[in-house]
């Protein structure tokens, strides 16, 4: 009798700690699933900031292109509205290539996440 009860009491150990470990497991899997979408996600944005990037660096040639143009044909007020707009397309550029550093750091945080969910 005190075998069968020791038999039985070690087969429960055993299935409590299979299924624990199969939790353990399939908690890892989610989180490395969390972080790839988490790495997509900062991806996306990163491709989006760079193009705003692009634009705004466009944007400031041109601005800088009708500064010179009103400073040569000599209006003043002209070429203060131009200076105006090239200071908020500087600023605008600035802000969006902060942007795209924090992006990095993002994606680089994230991947490193998930090698550590996936080692741990």
């Amino acid at each position: 009798m005190m075998k069968k009860i020791v038999c039985l009491a070690a087969a429960s150990a055993l299935m409590a700690m299979g299924s624990a470990f199969a939790q353990d497991t399939a908690d890892k899997d989610r989180d490395v699933r969390k972080d790839n979408r988490d790495i997509r996600q900062d991806k996306k944005d990163l491709r989006r900031d760079r193009k705003d990037v692009r634009e705004d660096k466009a944007a400031l040639r041109k601005d800088q292109r009708e500064l010179r143009r009103e400073v040569k044909e000599g209006d003043k007020a002209g070429a203060a509205a131009e200076r105006r707009e090239v200071a908020r397309d500087k600023a605008d550029l600035r802000r969006d290539e902060k942007d795209v550093r924090r992006d990095r750091k993002d994606v680089r945080k994230d991947r490193r996440e998930r090698n550590q969910d996936k080692k741990g």
